[in-house]
């Protein structure tokens, strides 16, 4: 599993890297969009979405508002969208205190389900864009943000392994540990602070970009906890089995889908009291 695992990132990590510096923002928008559909696909499944015309449903549903979103990515109505998926967030927190709530394969919580997907993706996808296309290093910045939740992952999961005793949410994910969580934010630390410096912070805004980088790996850590426990709802091991030792795209995204929104507000907010 190690092993294929170590593979796919070698095949998939220089291309989206390539995707993220050297392309524009319209293109990468379109690339992030068709991966956030094929993460909904594997949402409506986890929902309990048991019909395919359903699923195509709200992919193509999805599609529309993407593009609708796409006229307000560098205007102010952005953060009220943005805005919603912290909101969802927080919302999803209260859910994993409460793990065994919609359980039940009923269509209330179908429909809840649904809800947060919406709330998961439309407004991750709106926020790296809206990262993106900032004229002040937006691919730099996007890139960083993906580096940043990337490298937690996986200090988190050497950490775990090595060094995992202590299980952080059992309830829900029995695989994840106190330990791997302590390496995703020890790794956060190395590469925030590299990335920050290289992208031109000193001083105080580094250590608040830093600290940023740390919050925004909390939330990482919130969205990996709350895919897991649609999949224990569901009744399955991964999302889908889309990459060899990785499971489906879902089970590669749902840490970025947290992070950022909550990245990209935090950081306009740093860049709006920098320049009162």
């Amino acid at each position: 599993m190690l092993k294929q695992r170590t593979l796919t990132a070698l095949v998939l990590a220089p291309i989206a890297v390539a995707i993220v510096l050297f392309l524009p923002t319209w293109a990468v928008g379109l690339i992030i969009a068709a991966l956030c559909l094929q993460a909904t696909w594997e949402w409506s499944r986890l929902a309990g979405i048991v019909t395919r015309q359903a699923g195509i449903a709200l992919v193509a549903a999805n599609a529309v508002l993407m593009g609708l979103l796409w006229t307000i990515h560098d205007s102010a109505l952005a953060w009220y969208v943005i805005g919603a998926g912290l909101a969802g967030w927080l919302a999803a927190l209260l859910w994993m205190r409460n793990f065994s709530w919609g359980a039940a394969p009923t269509r209330e919580h179908a429909a809840v389900k649904i809800l947060a997907c919406e709330l998961a993706i439309l407004p991750a996808w709106l926020a790296l864009v809206h990262l993106h296309g900032q004229p002040d290093h937006g691919h730099a910045w996007t890139l960083f943000a993906i580096v940043l939740i990337w490298t937690a992952d996986t200090a988190a999961y050497f950490a775990g392994k090595r060094f995992g005793t202590t299980k952080l949410a059992p309830n829900i994910s029995p695989n994840k540990t106190l330990a791997g969580a302590w390496g995703a934010l020890a790794g956060a630390v190395v590469v925030a602070t590299a990335g920050v410096w290289l992208l031109g912070a000193r001083g105080a805004l580094l250590v608040a970009l830093v600290a940023l980088s740390l919050v925004t790996v909390m939330a990482s850590i919130v969205g990996d906890l709350f895919e897991s426990l649609l999949k224990r709802q569901a009744s399955v091991k991964d999302s889908g089995a889309l990459f060899p030792g990785h499971g489906g795209l879902l089970d590669r995204i749902d840490s970025l889908l947290a992070a950022m929104p909550l990245f990209v507000a935090g950081k306009a907010l740093l860049d709006l009291l920098l320049s009162a």
